[in-house]
């Protein structure tokens, strides 16, 4: 049985930092590309970030490129989103997910598992 358990939301100002966290358990980690989306009140879930099986690579947003980094570490089975300089339009759930054996998450019909979800709340 797979598992995503995400971490690290919570509230900051505007111009803050938070890491999301997320622990991956059920299947070979290093096997399939890690990402990360979210949610915002009355909107459609979107891409934010991902990054491939081996960590090469990684891909994000343009709303979000050059203020948020991901990365993982195989050998824990986590992967991070570090969120920089954030704005009151980044507020919303952030869900990790895992994509299919060898594929990086760009997109939702490619992700095989989501996490529970994590709150982010930027004030202005």
């Amino acid at each position: 049985q797979v598992q995503l358990v995400e971490s690290g939301g919570g509230l900051v100002q505007a111009g803050g930092s938070l890491r999301l966290s997320c622990v991956a358990s059920g299947r070979p980690f290093s096997s399939y590309g890690m990402g990360w989306f979210r949610q915002a009140p009355g909107k459609e879930r979107e891409f934010v970030a991902a990054i491939s099986y081996s960590g090469d690579s990684p891909v994000y947003a343009i709303s979000v490129k050059g203020r948020f980094t991901i990365s993982r570490d195989n050998a824990k089975n986590t992967v991070w989103l570090q969120m920089d300089n954030l704005k009151p339009e980044d507020t919303a759930f952030y869900y990790c997910a895992q994509g299919r054996r060898w594929v990086t998450p760009t997109i939702k019909q490619v992700v095989d598992y989501w996490g529970q979800g994590t709150q982010v709340t930027v004030s202005s």
